[in-house]
C-alpha cells in the first residue's frame, strides 16, 4: 500500500499582491506524475486546502480540475479541512466529488463512523483503515461553562479531542479485527502539537481554544498524518508522528526551508518505508539584511543565486538594520534593485530597532497607554514600514485591527462568546 500525505496548499493565496496560481499548476503537475510513476493508491491532504473561506473561482477550478486528473491516475483523495477551509464551500461538491473516488471530510459530525474509510489498493483490496479527523472546532466536541478559566477551557478542549480521537482509533481497530485485516491504522489530523516548529504564515490567533496538542495523547496509529505547520517535521522524534508542511513557502521566513511531500509504504500493518520527496522551487524568494551597503551588494549578487527564467522575478523581503534614520527608505532601495530581475515585496526595519521605538519616552508605562495604543505600537513593531503598494499587508493590518476591536469591545461589554479568528 502506497500513501502520499500532503497538507496546507492554500490554493488562492495572494502574497503581498502576487498570485500564487502558476506554482499551484505545477505543483498539481508535479504531483500527477509521482502518483503515476509510483503507482500511489491513496492521497491524503491533511486540511488548508484553499486559503481563504471564499476562495477565487480559478483556485475552485484548479481544485476540480485536479480532482478529475486524480480520478484518471486511478488513486483515492481524501480532503479534509483545515482551519483556512469553509465547511459550506467544501460541501458544495462533496456528493459529486464522491462519485470521482474522493471523500471530502469538511467538519467533525456526530455520526463519527462516517469518518472510518478504508483505504483500497490498485489491485482493490483494503490496505489501511483511514480515521479521517478534520480540524476540530471548540464548539464541536466541547459546551462553554460559566465562570471557567481560560485553562480550564483548554484542558477541556485538550480531553475533548484526545478523547474523540481514542473514540475513532477503537472503531477503526474494532473494524480491522471484524474483517480479519492485516493493515495499518491511519490518522490525520489539522492542528498545533506541542513543540511543532511554526512559521511566519501560520498566522492564526485563537482566544479560548486549543493552543497545542500533546503528542503523547494521540493514540497507537500506525502512521499520523498532520497538517497545519508549514515545516516539515517529525513530532515528539516519532518516525510515525509526521506534518508534511506546506508545498510552497507561504511565508518569506519558510523560503530557505524545503518543501516536501512524504511517500509511505506499507507491507501488511508495519511501515515499510517513509521516503521524503523534496518539490521543486518555481519561485524564487529570500530575504535581505543589512545596513544600506550590504543590502546593495547583496541585492545586484542576487540573480547570480538563481537559475532564472526569461520573465522569472525574485520575490524579496529587505531588513534594514541601519540605526539611523533614512528619509524615504523606500525609494533608496528601490534604487539598488532598477534594472534587476527582482520585485521588493516587504521592506522592514530589524525587530530590535522597532521595540526600542517602543520606549521612547523612558517614564512612559502601559498605565498612562490606552489599550489601543498599545496594540497600534505592537502592530508597527511586526510589520515596520512597508511599501505603499503592498495591499496585502495594509489588509491583513485593517482585518486584525478590525477583530482586535471587536473583541476589546466585546471583553468591555461582557459579551465574548465562542472564539475569534484573525490572520
Amino acid at each position: 500500500m502506497r500513501i502520499i500525505h500532503t497538507s496546507d496548499w492554500h490554493l488562492g493565496q495572494n502574497f503581498m499582491g502576487k498570485s500564487r496560481a502558476a506554482e499551484h499548476r505545477l505543483f498539481f503537475a508535479w504531483l500527477l506524475e509521482i502518483i503515476n510513476s509510483r503507482q500511489v493508491d491513496a492521497l491524503i491532504v491533511a486540511g488548508d486546502i484553499f486559503d481563504t473561506g471564499s476562495p477565487p473561482s480559478y483556485a475552485r477550478e484548479m481544485y476540480n480540475r485536479f480532482i478529475v486528473d486524480i480520478h484518471r491516475s486511478g488513486c483515492q483523495l481524501i480532503i479534509l479541512a483545515g482551519n483556512h477551509d469553509s465547511v459550506a464551500t467544501l460541501n458544495e461538491s462533496r456528493e459529486i466529488l464522491a462519485c470521482l473516488n474522493t471523500h471530502v471530510i469538511s467538519c467533525v459530525a456526530d455520526d463519527s463512523s462516517n469518518f472510518i474509510i478504508p483505504l483500497g489498493t490498485r489491485t482493490g483490496e483494503t490496505g489501511a483503515i483511514l480515521c479521517a479527523i478534520p480540524f476540530i472546532r471548540s464548539r464541536d466536541v466541547t459546551l462553554s461553562h460559566s465562570g471557567q478559566s481560560t485553562e480550564e477551557k483548554q484542558q477541556a478542549m485538550q480531553q475533548a479531542i484526545a478523547a474523540y480521537y481514542q473514540d475513532l482509533y477503537q472503531q477503526a481497530d474494532n473494524y480491522r479485527k471484524e474483517n480479519k485485516l492485516c493493515v495499518p491504522v491511519i490518522m490525520s489530523g489539522h492542528l498545533a502539537t506541542v513543540g511543532a516548529s511554526t512559521t511566519d504564515s501560520v498566522r492564526d490567533i485563537y482566544i479560548g481554544t486549543l493552543n497545542a496538542f500533546p503528542a503523547s495523547a494521540f493514540p497507537a496509529a500506525d502512521y499520523i498524518a498532520l497538517g497545519h505547520i508549514h515545516k516539515p517535521q517529525k513530532v515528539a522524534k516519532s518516525e510515525h508522528i509526521r506534518y508534511s508542511g506546506s508545498p510552497l513557502a507561504l511565508s518569506f521566513d519558510e523560503a530557505a526551508s524545503s518543501k516536501s511531500v512524504l511517500l509511505l509504504e506499507f507491507e501488511g500493518a508495519k511501515l515499510k518505508q517513509l521516503e521524503s520527496l523534496k518539490i521543486p522551487v518555481w519561485q524564487p524568494m529570500q530575504i535581505i539584511k543589512g545596513d544600506l551597503k550590504q543590502i546593495e551588494k547583496q541585492l545586484k549578487s542576487l540573480p547570480d543565486s538563481f537559475e532564472l527564467d526569461d520573465e522569472q522575478r525574485i520575490w524579496v523581503e529587505v531588513v534594514v538594520s541601519a540605526e539611523d534614520y533614512i528619509n524615504d527608505l523606500q525609494t533608496h532601495i528601490q534604487k539598488f534593485a532598477e534594472d534587476l530581475p527582482i520585485d521588493i515585496l516587504r521592506l522592514r526595519r530589524e525587530r530590535k530597532q522597532q521595540a526600542s521605538a517602543l520606549q521612547i519616552q523612558q517614564k512612559e508605562t502601559l498605565q498612562e497607554l490606552a489599550v489601543m495604543d498599545v496594540f497600534e505600537r505592537r502592530l508597527r513593531e511586526e510589520y515596520g514600514e512597508m511599501d505603499d503598494s503592498d495591499k496585502e499587508n495594509r489588509q491583513r493590518q485593517e482585518r486584525i485591527r478590525h477583530y482586535f476591536k471587536q473583541v476589546l469591545e466585546q471583553l468591555e461589554t461582557g459579551t465574548v462568546t465562542g472564539s475569534s479568528q484573525a490572520e
